[in-house]
């Protein structure tokens, strides 16, 4: 949450608990914390990153921070936490005295490689090492972290009454993340239920991680941690293949059964492992003349009209054999991160790309990486320059050809989304020349192609911090004509920069990265699935969340966000007043904007339980429900009773249902539309 942001609970949970139970959530969600003493330090930034707000009156669900520096009156500390609040103490002060955590009074201990429950076997290595004084814990206490080979505790959580102290040995750093990065997970271990939850992330999927696998079970999961769309490598399907065939129809299935989009992701130039044994002709060439085998990518010479025909129909093929939603055209230029200066990685040298530039400038590029040539010698003077802005305009002339190809696929299959990512060229300006990215003259294709544009954070970003992505929004916003047709693209892997105290993101790192993502950019895609760390799965919905206001008024609640969200709420709700169908058991769903939430004294007659795209409006009545949404892509609605009948935008249409384990799936347009469902 930005610092300049305020929160006020104007009346405490509990009161409404009281006053209404049959429709107060059953575990109390912590809305809001606040920090005794001058000296937040970086708590606001934890506390913030899974949707937290500072400020709100004083009561049972409230996270309180008492720092190192603080010197509060230990007297009605105890009390505030059997009635359910939750404390987080800093060190040996008097009030974690108060509580059972007392220094031992030995030598002060070198503290720097770390365990956690969460994750026994990650290695958490502190940049700096820290002597800290060992600490006796009380016997009832859970230890979270502990020093590695002493066994020290570092990290522990209390339960009392209805609420809980979580007890660090030290501050948890500057930014939040350099020391412990499990104290989220440690406080929904103590009871703290996170106050919000969004269902617009994206998840980058490769099947060969994935090869035997309960597709329902992993479905269910990404979902409940708040991922929208799957991005499935697509390659794997390419050509015919019975038993990959059956894999991927069972995937998507399984994904639309929770209303998850599956998206095909598609890595030109390379195409498929069978495409590069069964054509070594078209295969494309580096400086140096050999196979463009660079990493995994196996990459392929898309000048060649031939190759380029028949990797088209491979294409439309695999577009039209499956249930997709949208396609992907991801990183459609050229390698690699070391530029010119690497030969043996540095396309595309192709004979066609090379007759083509020695058409146009009267020279053969490969000169420039030949020994003996003059050009050989005068690599950054004015032929490579030449060579290097050729090759930039080829990246954007092969990007718009193979959109339009694209297009005329989806004039077939007009639900199809169509999204293009891109590596950021604005943040990280090096990149054009080293890969031929050129976003620039890029994104003004959206004029006359509906996409949207993943930005994907390249490498060398990796190792800085989350407000980057506040810097490259700014940069990408006024070259667009679609701001809101943007998205940003996070990489969760090891990163090969000297990073502390995790070489991947997780735990608060993570979350940190993906609230300001979520907070820069309409969308945030996460490569990938099966990189995503199993403690932080519980979380990561929330830490997408981002409201921007949130007030209690009796048994009212206003919220505002500019994404939309899910509140926990269980029971009937009013929204600004109406019945308000869009929600389960659980959580109500909010579409964008200002509202007023509210409890209501009977359930809709049928109720939207999950649902794909974005909602404008919505209204229950009798025994139908209104509903008014956009969706980039065809929308997927879960309903909890088979509808009778279907009007979209006026026209009657015979609604056609598919029976899931959670309800009645329901398939509606792509675009703009309002639609009213019967029961």
């Amino acid at each position: 949450m930005h610092s300049h942001a305020k929160f006020f609970l104007l009346l405490s949970i509990a009161p409404l608990a009281a006053e209404r139970i049959e429709t107060a959530p059953a575990q109390r969600p912590y809305f809001h914390y606040q920090i005794a003493g001058d000296a937040p330090g970086s708590w606001p930034a934890i506390l913030s990153s899974i949707g937290l707000s500072t400020g709100g009156a004083e009561g049972s669900g409230v996270i309180y921070v008492v720092t190192a520096s603080a010197t509060p009156d230990p007297k009605g500390w105890r009390e505030r936490v059997e009635q359910g609040a939750i404390v987080i103490l800093e060190g040996g002060s008097a009030l974690a005295r108060e509580f059972g955590f007392v220094s031992k009074g030995e030598r002060p201990q070198a503290v720097r490689n770390l365990m956690d429950t969460h994750n026994p076997k990650l290695g958490i290595i502190w940049e700096k090492v820290l002597d800290l004084e060992d600490f006796h814990v009380p016997a009832t206490a859970r230890i979270f972290t502990r020093e590695r080979w002493r066994g020290a505790p570092l990290v522990a959580g209390l339960k009392q009454g209805a609420g809980a102290v979580l007890w660090v040995a030290a501050p948890p750093g500057p930014k939040g993340h350099e020391r412990f990065p499990y104290l989220t997970q440690a406080l929904t271990g103590l009871g703290m239920q996170p106050p919000f939850r969004s269902r617009r992330l994206w998840a980058f999927f490769d099947a060969s991680y994935r090869s035997r696998v309960d597709m329902d079970y992993f479905a269910a999961r990404w979902r409940k941690s708040g991922i929208a769309a799957l991005h499935v490598a697509a390659w794997h399907f390419f050509g015919p293949n019975p038993e990959r065939a059956a894999y991927l129809k069972a995937l998507i299935e399984a994904c639309h059964r929770q209303s998850i989009l599956v998206y095909a992701w598609l890595e030109l130039p390379h195409v498929s492992e069978q495409f590069w044994q069964d054509h070594p002709e078209w295969r494309e060439k580096t400086a140096l003349g050999q196979d463009a085998h660079l990493d995994w990518r196996k990459l392929m010479n898309l000048q060649n009209p031939a190759a380029a025909g028949l990797v088209e129909q491979g294409v439309r093929s695999l577009l039209q054999n499956f249930d997709w939603d949208g396609v992907n055209l991801a990183e459609l230029y050229f390698e690699s991160l070391e530029g010119h200066s690497n030969g043996a990685r540095f396309t595309p040298m192709n004979s066609d790309a090379r007759a083509q530039f020695s058409a146009a400038h009267g020279f053969d590029p490969i000169e420039i990486f030949s020994p003996g040539s003059p050009r050989h010698h005068s690599r950054e003077a004015a032929s490579l320059r030449v060579f290097l802005d050729w090759r930039a305009d080829l990246a954007r002339r092969m990007q718009e050809e193979w959109i339009a190809r694209l297009e005329t696929i989806r004039a077939t299959r007009p639900h199809l989304d169509l999204v293009l990512t891109h590596v950021d060229d604005r943040y990280d300006t090096g990149m054009r020349d080293l890969i031929g990215a050129d976003a620039a003259r890029l994104l003004p294709l959206q004029d006359r192609h509906d996409f949207t544009f993943l930005i994907e954070d390249p490498a060398t970003l990796w190792h800085l911090g989350p407000e980057r992505y506040t810097d490259i929004a700014a940069r990408y916003a006024p070259l667009s004509l679609r701001p809101q047709k943007l998205a940003i693209d996070i990489n969760i892997v090891e990163r090969y920069q000297d990073v502390y105290p995790t070489k991947q993101q997780t735990g608060t790192e993570l979350f940190q990265l993906v609230n300001l993502a979520s907070r820069a950019f309409p969308r945030v895609a996460l490569y990938f699935e099966n990189s995503l760390l199993a403690p932080d799965l519980p979380l990561l919905a929330s830490s997408a969340a981002a409201p921007d206001r949130v007030e209690w008024a009796g048994s009212r609640l206003a919220i505002e966000s500019r994404r939309g969200l899910g509140l926990p709420w269980k029971g009937p709700a009013l929204v600004d007043g109406r019945p308000w169908p869009i929600a389960d058991d659980a959580t109500v769903w909010l579409p964008p904007g200002a509202h007023a939430v509210e409890p209501a004294t009977a359930q809709p007659t049928l109720r939207v339980l999950d649902f794909s795209g974005e909602i404008k409006t919505a209204f229950a009545s009798a025994n139908t429900v209104e509903l008014a949404y956009v969706s980039d892509s065809r929308a997927l609605a879960i309903l909890d009773h088979p509808p009778v009948g279907l009007e979209i935008d006026g026209a009657q249409i015979p609604p056609q249902t598919e029976r899931t384990p959670n309800g009645w799936l329901l398939r509606l347009p792509r675009g703009h539309h309002l639609v009213l469902i019967t029961r």
